[in-house]
């Protein structure tokens, strides 16, 4: 751990999200593996927001935002920038608030998450990430239109919200040896660890990107915000270019590894967790578990006889792919 400036989110910020989005959003399963546990060596409890409404965890921040809007606010709609998760959320949220909702999404995003945003009611804006920043198209998009920009990872109250998560998860196992988020922007590893931070502050807190999509690694290394290209894995989630400023600044803080997985590990994991787990869990999600059952062989995590905590992240996976992936 690095500690670098006073963190603008704390651990009654996400007790505040927590009441905020109570009654709305899932409390979500915790599940066990024998299997999983066997070749771990460890006792491993996972927070299943495959099972969470919109089928991922970004339902948490994206409510938690919305809900706190001003009337004027409200009233002349937000905007958003995501890959899949992040835009069904905001546009579920918006539905059950009345807002209205634009989303930026690529062009080659899965199409199951395309088709899911649209059917919560959102106007999707599709562009070519190979031609232009979706950042800035956002931003062009918020200013020209007078939309609440509502980013997926770099804002406080999403970054709560994506901390109940892992709160709900202590309320219900009790103590952790080790927690591991995946991570691509970081607000779901950010929020974890606040809330680890201030309820179990002696576990370890592993963030796991793929291995094209190291920049959360080496920003945490060198403690500069390290932009790279958007990377080309098929974990789609963590198709970001960088961290955020919020988010780099409380990973440096409180996370005390990042680690990375390349495809054909998320894939392995994918493969175990739905053929012994029964659950659905996208190639995102896996980034944690690869790391526990990959890292594991080669002794760079020590699990044996710990208890560990993983964030699955969500289950909305594109299922034409999959024999593929598979094969």
């Amino acid at each position: 751990m690095t500690p670098t400036t006073t963190i603008p989110v704390t651990i009654d910020d996400v007790r505040s999200a927590a009441e905020q989005i109570r009654g709305v959003a899932h409390r979500t399963p915790v599940l066990t593996s024998g299997a999983i546990n066997e070749l771990t060596g460890a006792e491993v409890f996972f927070k299943c927001e495959n099972l969470q409404r919109v089928g991922a965890f970004k339902f948490r921040g994206a409510f938690n935002a919305l809900s706190r809007l001003g009337d004027e606010d409200r009233a002349r709609g937000v905007l958003t920038f995501s890959s899949g998760n992040h835009a069904q959320a905001v546009a579920l949220s918006a539905r059950l608030l009345g807002i209205h909702a634009a989303i930026v999404m690529p062009r080659n995003a899965p199409p199951v998450k395309l088709a899911a945003t649209r059917g919560y009611g959102a106007e999707v804006i599709e562009f070519d990430p190979s031609e232009e920043s979706r950042e800035a198209l956002a931003k062009q998009l918020g200013a020209e239109r007078g939309l609440t920009i509502i980013p997926p990872f770099d804002h406080p109250h999403v970054i709560a919200g994506q901390g109940t998560a892992a709160l709900e998860l202590f309320e219900e196992v009790g103590g952790l040896d080790i927690i591991a988020a995946p991570c691509g922007g970081g607000g779901l590893l950010s929020g974890t660890s606040i809330a680890t931070r201030a309820i179990a502050p002696g576990c370890r807190i592993i963030g796991v990107e793929p291995e094209l999509g190291d920049d959360g690694l080496r920003s945490h290394r060198s403690g500069e915000l390290v932009k790279i290209d958007v990377p080309d894995t098929i974990a789609d989630g963590a198709r970001t270019n960088s961290l955020g400023e919020l988010t780099l600044a409380i990973i440096r803080a409180n996370v005390d590894a990042m680690m990375t997985m390349p495809d054909d590990a998320l894939i392995r994991a994918m493969r175990l967790v739905w053929e012994r787990m029964k659950i659905v869990v996208e190639p995102t999600a896996c980034l944690p578990i690869a790391a526990l059952l990959e890292a594991g062989r080669e002794g760079k995590i020590d699990t044996a006889g710990k208890r560990v905590g993983v964030i699955v992240s969500g289950g909305n996976v594109d299922l034409t792919k999959c024999g593929d992936w598979f094969r």
